[in-house]
């Protein structure tokens, strides 16, 4: 599995460690029961302390996309699928709802959402 982190993003390095591996689940490049690389050798590769893998893995224990065990490292539990694109659709709308509710034209609304993907991390390709 591939890891990628900007040290000058806004996005905590924890952060983008977690969102690479959500990243590789939801393009199917890795799948239940898979094992990730030691926390150790993740922080090696990408120059970061063992402890910021470590909270990006814990965010992924408590998403319940993985389990940690000591001793037998972490493992892919579960992959998103259509219940979570579901939750994620019901979402949006929710916040096109509010926004609405709040006097924002669609274009403002737009605007706020691209401020916010452009300071996210790319997690894959559409």
């Amino acid at each position: 599995m591939l890891f990628r982190v900007l040290p000058s993003s806004p996005v905590p390095l924890g952060e983008q460690i977690a969102a690479c591996v959500r990243g590789a689940i939801a393009n199917g490049t890795a799948a239940p029961g898979e094992r990730l690389p030691p926390a150790r050798e993740v922080a090696e590769s990408l120059g970061v302390n063992v402890h910021t893998v470590l909270r990006g893995y814990q965010r992924l224990r408590d998403e319940g996309l993985i389990e940690l065990r000591r001793g037998r490292g972490a493992v892919i539990t579960a992959a998103p699928g259509i219940a979570d694109q579901a939750r994620l659709t019901e979402a949006v709308h929710g916040l096109v709802t509010q926004a609405r509710e709040f006097g924002l034209t669609d274009q403002e609304l737009l605007s706020m959402v691209h401020d916010c993907l452009s300071s996210a991390p790319v997690t894959r390709s559409p």
